[in-house]
């Protein structure tokens, strides 16, 4: 449903080609490629927006220039570490972790300028139960101020396990927002740039494997022209928010035109979530090549974290005495 709308605002290229769809030469639909997923259009519904599900131009260009100020790390305030409207000088070598230099997140909003790339509920917002957003809250302050008992208790992108935008699902983020999908008959590969993370999906009809993993375990199948994959058995959370090891996830990919493919995915997980939610986004084509997301490369960051939190630790002790 969420798909035909799209191709719906997308179709003035899509109708210039012809009706016969393109196909790989083992004779299926021709989703392959390499393509961005960056997009400004945030995964939820800002609060200002709250009644409008799309933008005219003259709000999405305001939105779009308000938003590309405040996410610039150049205009960060390096002392406080947040955005400061009176904070002009830019830093040079650096701000915070990175600069804006190594940034490469969306600067514009979905051509049909969407206000959220979460199409149901059609509020725009993910359908959070109370407990589980209240859990999430304090985790995420846990990861803020350094908390770190064992390892397992920092993210998995801490952890360098999965890439913060390949989920699965994938979802724009602030670089990397890369992937390439090649097609071979009987299987589709999604490559995703960031932490160099590979699926290799059967679309054999066989049935789910019983071993969990990271990633889940995925099987693919064709309906009309539109790619589905249904993956179950996490092994626990995975990037996506609310995700965790009983998320059920269904993706389906949909060639709009030679340079669009329409991905929607439809998110399920009864432990964080009070009903499915599913959330839509264009991968636009790009050229490559897709580079090498070195995550564990030279990366001292957990022994960082860890040594921090033992540090934390005994001055908590010290202040108690």
């Amino acid at each position: 449903m969420c798909v035909l709308g799209l191709i719906g605002v997308m179709a003035t290229s899509a109708q210039a080609q012809s009706d016969a769809v393109q196909r790989t030469p083992h004779g299926d639909p021709d989703i392959s490629g390499m393509f961005t997923f960056r997009t400004i259009t945030p995964l939820e519904r800002p609060s200002q927006f709250a009644d409008q599900e799309t933008l005219d131009a003259e709000t999405a260009a305001a939105f779009e220039a308000s938003e590309r100020t405040r996410q610039n790390r150049d205009l960060f305030d390096p002392e406080s570490g947040a955005p400061s409207a009176g904070y002009q000088s830019r830093a040079e070598g650096g701000v915070l972790s990175y600069n804006e230099f190594w940034y490469e997140r969306g600067i514009e909003l979905t051509s049909d300028k969407r206000t959220s790339l979460i199409t149901d509920p059609a509020e725009g917002r993910l359908p959070w139960k109370e407990e589980a957003r209240e859990a999430r809250a304090v985790r995420r302050l846990n990861l803020r101020n350094g908390f770190a008992d064992h390892y397992t208790d920092r993210s998995l992108a801490d952890r360098c396990l999965l890439g913060f935008n390949s989920g699965p699902p994938m979802t724009s983020g602030a670089y990397n927002n890369n992937v390439l999908i090649v097609q071979t008959p009987g299987y589709v590969t999604i490559f995703n740039e960031m932490v160099h993370n590979v699926r290799i999906i059967p679309l054999d009809g066989s049935e789910h494997g019983g071993v969990r993993q990271w990633v889940g375990d995925s099987r693919g199948y064709w309906d009309g022209d539109t790619l589905v994959i249904e993956t179950i058995n996490f092994r626990g959370e995975t990037a996506a928010r609310g995700s965790s090891a009983d998320t059920h996830l269904i993706e389906r990919f949909r060639r709009l035109d030679l340079d669009t493919v329409a991905y929607e995915f439809t998110f399920t997980d009864e432990n964080n979530f009070t009903r499915p939610w599913t959330a839509l986004m264009p991968l636009r084509r790009t050229e490559g090549p897709l580079f090498e997301y070195a995550c564990h490369e030279g990366n001292i960051g957990m022994h960082g974290i860890m040594a921090g939190a033992r540090q934390l630790n005994t001055q908590k002790v010290e202040s108690i005495r």
